[in-house]
């Protein structure tokens, strides 16, 4: 299995050591010629009308959401969620695959990001230990479609992970922790 992170800007470097420290075969995407390689794609968090912006000039953004139509496996997480989402309130590049509306900074600015426990039934297989996540000028999803399972949620109702068939977003950071279950848990879509 290899798994393709794309590394446009961001925190790429962490998703990709984080699955190679699974034994995945992790690979950095830049070029549209090396999504046709890859059984799964992760979106990182940075910036996303950089990542937006960077993708269509790469030409990127079409055979991503090819990647994601073909069923084959996608993750953003932080502004990567943004990028995937069909509605963000405002006008910028999107991959737009994914039955979400997002609300960018939804938490505030740099100062006020944060660090939370969260139960997350789907990625815990009976180990009761929640996962530690890292908000980091986070978006959070404001409205979910039919389709869209929650997966998290704040203690307050925000959901801030969800998946939708070969789709899945977080507005955390799972990248920056030394808890790999959130990407085992895409390895294991990847495989289906």
């Amino acid at each position: 299995m290899k798994i393709g992170v794309l590394a446009l800007q961001g925190a790429f470097r962490e998703h990709v050591a984080m699955l190679r420290g699974l034994g995945v075969d992790a690979v950095e995407v830049r070029l549209p010629e090396e999504l046709r390689a890859v059984d799964g794609l992760i979106i990182p968090g940075g910036e996303s009308t950089t990542i937006g912006k960077i993708a269509t000039q790469y030409g990127l953004t079409e055979p991503i959401r090819e990647l994601a139509a073909q069923g084959k496996p996608v993750w953003g997480t932080c502004a990567g969620m943004i990028v995937l989402a069909k509605d963000v309130g405002m006008r910028q590049p999107l991959v737009g695959v994914m039955d979400v509306t997002v609300k960018r900074n939804a938490f505030g600015r740099q100062v006020d990001s944060f660090e939370t426990d969260l139960n997350i039934p789907a990625i815990q297989n009976g180990d009761p230990t929640p996962f530690h996540a890292i908000f980091i000028r986070a978006p959070l999803m404001e409205t979910v479609g039919k389709n869209v399972q929650v997966l998290a949620t704040l203690e307050d109702g925000t959901i801030v992970a969800a998946r939708q068939g070969n789709l899945l977003a977080t507005s955390f950071h799972p990248e920056l922790t030394q808890d790999g279950r959130f990407h085992k848990y895409f390895l294991a879509m990847s495989q289906n």
